[in-house]
């Protein structure tokens, strides 16, 4: 069996993980990116680019990333790699889908985003590495043209709803919640892990 590796950004890492156990995916190996290089996404190709260099190309590889916020370096990358990632700017679409961050977008454009992985991480990602726990008054800075935070919820936590409601009050922003389940991460690692195999198929086909 060819066996797959993924590379994902330390964001999906959960999610990916808890694919691969409801899948039974033996044959797939996760090797995850630190989640915090979504605060400089200029060095995201080249954190790839290194992990892609290492990997064995005897296997389906996979990026777990959206452009994340590169301009297209991330997808320059990829194509001399010859590797696919996920569809979709950012994992919001991987998560929610382009045409629903599309309209969400259209309706607010003012909207800030929130995962599971980015409502556990709230304060280490946000108010931390922003410095709003030094300075609040960076808030005002950062966030003065949000009107909006959408939480794209991947579990119905009930938990994890009062943390997003309580980031929202932080902010200043007004709340809203959208469940997502898994989306198109989960049908894009169906579609590398379990690629429909035509030629065996056809040849059960002939064979009744």
């Amino acid at each position: 069996m060819l066996s797959v590796l993924i590379i994902a950004c330390g964001a999906l890492s959960r999610e990916i993980k808890a694919l691969i156990r409801a899948n039974g995916w033996r044959n797939v190996r996760l090797e995850c990116l630190p989640a915090d290089l979504h605060n400089r996404p200029e060095r995201i190709p080249a954190a790839v680019a290194e992990k892609l260099e290492m990997a064995s190309h005897d296997q389906r590889i996979l990026v777990a990333y959206g452009d994340c916020g590169t301009g297209g370096q991330l997808d320059a990358v990829l194509a001399a790699y010859g590797v696919e990632r996920l569809p979709g700017a950012h994992c919001y679409d991987a998560y929610a889908g382009e045409s629903v961050m599309a309209a969400l977008g259209e309706h607010e454009p003012g909207t800030f985003y929130l995962t599971d992985f980015l409502v556990r991480h709230f304060d280490r990602l946000v108010i931390q590495e922003l410095g709003i726990a030094r300075h609040p008054e960076l808030v005002s800075v950062y966030f003065g043209h949000y009107r909006r935070l959408v939480y794209l919820s991947q579990r119905r936590d009930p938990v994890l709803e009062a943390q997003a409601r309580r980031a929202a009050d932080r902010l200043g922003l007004a709340y809203e919640s959208h469940y997502t389940g898994y989306g198109s991460l989960e049908t894009s690692l169906v579609r590398l892990i379990e690629p429909v195999d035509t030629a065996s198929i056809e040849e059960a086909t002939w064979a009744h």
